[in-house]
Parts: structure tokens; sequence; C-alpha cells
């Protein structure tokens, strides 16, 4: 059900990435091409990684998982951060979201990663209430932050 990610599967899963994007109301946002995720997945120096979640019967890709290591310095170690999770509507009840973290989570403890991470819009309570029915916990009392686009450029211009 839960296999890595190969390049023949860039399409489906920048198809999935904009899926994401729509469910998110951010279609605008989404801007990555598949050409973009192939060197990101698959060049010659991968920054992240991904699963797929293939339906049983058909053998299709109906999700995914694209992540990468993040750093923890005050446990010392990597861990995961998921960037995104995705299974198609049609698909979901069917296992395939708690496989692709189950299966995240078995490489966290293979590795002896100590973390999992990811985040989640505030008004996504179908998903708030997956996470939490396996035992995830939000994290309150973390703001997260983000530069971009004109804000960015202009930080790294005053840096010259």
């Amino acid at each position: 059900m839960i296999r890595h990610a190969t390049p023949a599967d860039v399409p489906v899963i920048h198809a999935m990435v904009r899926d994401l994007a729509e469910y998110e109301k951010a279609l605008d946002e989404a801007r990555a091409s598949e050409e973009q995720l192939r060197e990101a997945l698959f060049g010659e120096r991968p920054a992240a990684f991904a699963h797929i979640a293939e339906d049983e019967v058909s053998g299709e890709a109906v999700g995914f998982s694209l992540w990468f290591l993040n750093f923890s310095t005050w446990r010392g170690v990597h861990g995961i951060y998921l960037e995104d999770l995705y299974v198609r509507p049609e698909a979901r009840g069917g296992g395939h979201g708690k496989a692709l973290l189950r299966e995240l989570a078995r490489i966290c403890v293979e590795r002896g990663y100590e973390r999992l991470e990811w985040s989640v819009l505030d008004w996504n309570e179908p998903s708030i209430n997956f996470y939490r029915s396996l035992g995830a916990l939000p994290q309150d009392e973390w703001t997260v932050y983000r530069l971009t686009d004109g804000a960015l450029a202009g930080l790294g211009a005053a840096a010259e």
C-alpha cells in the first residue's frame, strides 16, 4: 500500500500537490513545477523525499507524503518534517493517511529520529481530529512565521 516514490510518480505528486492547495484555498500559491519537484526529490542532491499510497486493488496512486529532515538542537538528532500529506477524497477513510504516517514513524524509530512534525491549518477540523486520534499533540505555544516573495528578497538584499 505504501512505497517510495519514483521519478515516474512526479506528475501524480504534482497533481495531488495542486489538489491539496485547492483544498487549502491557496491554489494560486502552488507554483512548483513538475521539474522542480523532480529535482528536489530525485536530483543530484535530493532535499526532500516522498512516499506513495496505492489502492490495493487498482494499484492507482491515491495519496502521498512529502517530507524532509530537520534537526533539533535540544535533542541533538534529526527528525522528519512532513511538508504535505494528502489522500484523494474518494480514497479517504481507507487507512492510507494512517499508513503514510505509520511509515514515517517507522523511519523515525529505525533511524533514531525523535520527532515527526507537521503543520495543519486551524480550520481543518477533519485533519486535526485524525491527527489527535493518532496521539499527535498540537504545539499551541508556537507560532509559525514565514518570509516569502518581497519580504524575503528585501531582507536578503539588506544583508549585502
